[in-house]
């Protein structure tokens, strides 16, 4: 192992990342919060994205399955950030990931369905809140191109809502219960492209700081858990995580 490995890359056999939106920027998806973010540019655009307003008003709807039926996701490739994420899965080193994201890219990128944990849920999806039927987005994007502003459930006639957690509504306590499991156990944990700011999810960094594990920060911008973190590394995710995952799979692995 090279002399300048280090410490927090070393004799790592448990890694997860917690990834959010920085990480699929560049494959064409623009983040949230960022200064040409979705909420920076256009501040109103959050309230389709709130629950309460969501069930209680069609145009909200409306706006919504507008921003979504052309969304850049729907055409977007796995960039070398997911990539490298991905190289992490390796005999050695057992990898989860944690991710805000909700484009599917992660596992486009290779990775396994179930080394993914889909927090904030998926797009690929969508959901009656009314029977619960779950139906494939794809379906509801051609009704909604076709001209049908506000979705409805063909079974019940209830709202379909995108399979994707919206402000005030709950996580699913499972996910987070596993998320939580698993970075107690995992010796590294890399947040990447991630504000930190929005929790539960966030919270997961102190957690696995307090049982032990080593914190790494890939961000544009500072977070919350800058002062807990090993390492903050302020570079572009596309060469920052190519770079961190080289370091991970040239180091020995520890049982």
């Amino acid at each position: 192992m090279n002399a300048s490995t280090p410490v927090w890359a070393q004799h790592v056999s448990r890694v997860a990342v917690l990834s959010g939106a920085g990480v699929s920027t560049a494959s064409g998806i623009p983040d949230y919060r960022g200064p040409d973010g979705v909420w920076t540019r256009d501040p109103s655009a959050a309230e389709a994205f709130t629950y309460r307003r969501f069930m209680a008003d069609a145009q909200v709807r409306a706006r919504f399955w507008r921003t979504y039926v052309d969304h850049a996701a729907w055409g977007a490739e796995p960039n070398p950030a997911h990539r490298a994420i991905a190289s992490l899965d390796r005999p050695g080193l057992a990898l989860r990931v944690l991710t805000q994201n909700i484009d599917g890219l992660q596992q486009r990128a290779g990775l396994a369905e179930r080394k993914v944990l889909e927090l904030h849920g998926t797009m690929h999806r969508t959901d009656c809140t009314g029977c619960r039927r779950g139906l494939p987005t794809t379906e509801v994007r051609v009704r909604v191109a076709a001209g049908e502003t506000d979705p409805r459930c063909t079974a019940c006639g209830g709202i379909l809502k995108l399979g994707t957690v919206l402000f005030g509504e709950e996580l699913n306590a499972r996910l987070l219960g596993d998320a939580a499991a698993i970075v107690s156990a995992s010796q590294l944990v890399i947040a990447a492209g991630s504000s930190l700011i929005v929790n539960p999810v966030a919270s997961l960094c102190a957690l696995a700081v307090d049982r032990g594990a080593q914190l790494v920060i890939i961000n544009r911008d500072p977070t919350p858990y800058d002062a807990i973190a090993a390492e903050v590394i302020r570079e572009d995710l596309v060469t920052a995580l190519p770079r961190v995952a080289a370091l991970l799979t040239t180091a020995p692995a520890r049982a």
